[in-house]
């Protein structure tokens, strides 16, 4: 039986990629659908797929979801937003010395103040904060692009425009669909007239992607849930694809985990909802045949995505090779294509 520590790889820290490639499809692709990896370029990734394969996007939006402030003490407070709900309210991570209470205040970015409602999520994990005004034009104003805890530097230009793929349209995501990032206008009208058709689902991803496992054991970890949503448009252009003999191609473990949820009961429904699928090594996948992801960190439930996708002894050599080719690893880095 597999433990968490099966999931873990030696990666030396200067292939953690800090900074995007100079132009997005200019990343390196390793591709893993045979017995031996294969180097490429991401560029090449139309040659690989056929005419009538469907690609799926997540066409979720990051936020600029990190709020700096402090309390009325004068103490320093730190806010990653994680969902916006209804009223103006919201559920967020906060950083400080000592936890706010209930009622206070906190003033964020010198421009606002926000309420404390009460500790909220699993665990209380979470804080639950009301905004004097919409929240998602106050992140859009005062907020900071919540860069993953592993790039060392503070948000920048560079990050708001790169870190968002071409196509985000719907806010809420405190994390990217990296394996979109990779895709630009160039490689899009390549796909296109290799009629290669594309599709979209919603998720919202949130910040609990980036949570150490910490149980030793796969079967003792607790999932984290992120709202998505599948239209009945993708859907049908599933079938659609299904029914000509195509291949169903998921961009980024987060659509995977979208579409795999919304076919939970068997068969693939259209509609939104909460999921907190946790796949691992024996999960009977029903919808991709096909993924395109980036590098994931050692120990993480995505390493374990992938190895239940694609096999795990397969990943594991996958990374071997894409450690010793200096492949660039995590948000920033490079892509690599698996098959089911």
């Amino acid at each position: 039986m597999l433990t968490v520590a099966d999931f873990d790889y030696a990666l030396p820290p200067e292939l953690i990629a800090q900074h995007p490639a100079a132009e997005r499809s200019a990343s390196r692709l390793l591709d893993g659908r045979g017995r031996e990896p294969q180097d490429r370029r991401f560029v090449e990734l139309p040659s690989l797929l056929h005419a009538g394969d469907l690609l799926v996007f997540n066409d979720t939006r990051v936020i600029k979801a990190r709020l700096f402030g402090e309390k009325a003490s004068g103490g320093a407070v730190q806010l990653l937003v994680e969902r916006v709900l209804p009223g103006h309210e919201v559920l967020a991570h906060l950083r400080a010395s000592k936890p706010p209470r209930p009622g206070s205040l906190l003033r964020l970015a010198d421009a606002f103040d926000a309420e404390v409602l009460g500790r909220a999520g699993p665990d209380d994990a979470l804080y639950h904060l009301r905004f004097p005004d919409d929240p998602f034009a106050l992140l859009q104003a005062h907020g900071h692009v919540p860069l993953p805890p592993y790039i060392d530097h503070a948000d920048a230009p560079e990050d708001e425009a790169r870190y968002q793929t071409v196509f985000a349209a719907r806010p809420g995501a405190v994390a990217a669909p990296t394996a979109a990032l990779h895709f630009d206008e160039g490689v899009l009208q390549a796909l296109q007239a290799r009629c290669v058709q594309r599709a979209a689902v919603t998720l919202h991803v949130g910040a609990g992607t980036f949570q150490p496992v910490r149980s030793e054991t796969l079967e003792g970890h607790r999932m984290h849930s992120e709202w998505f949503e599948v239209s009945a448009a993708t859907v049908q252009a599933i079938e659609a694809t299904r029914a000509a003999g195509g291949r169903i191609v998921a961009v980024g473990t987060t659509t995977l985990r979208a579409l795999e949820s919304a076919a939970r009961g068997g068969a693939l429904h259209s509609g939104a909802a909460e999921t907190d699928l946790f796949i691992t090594p024996g999960f009977p996948f029903r919808v991709v045949d096909l993924l395109i992801t980036n590098f994931h960190l050692p120990r993480s439930t995505l390493m374990m995505l992938v190895s239940a996708f694609a096999g795990h002894a397969h990943v594991m050599a996958l990374y071997r090779h894409a450690v010793e080719a200096r492949y660039r690893f995590f948000s920033y880095g490079d892509a690599m294509l698996l098959q089911r």
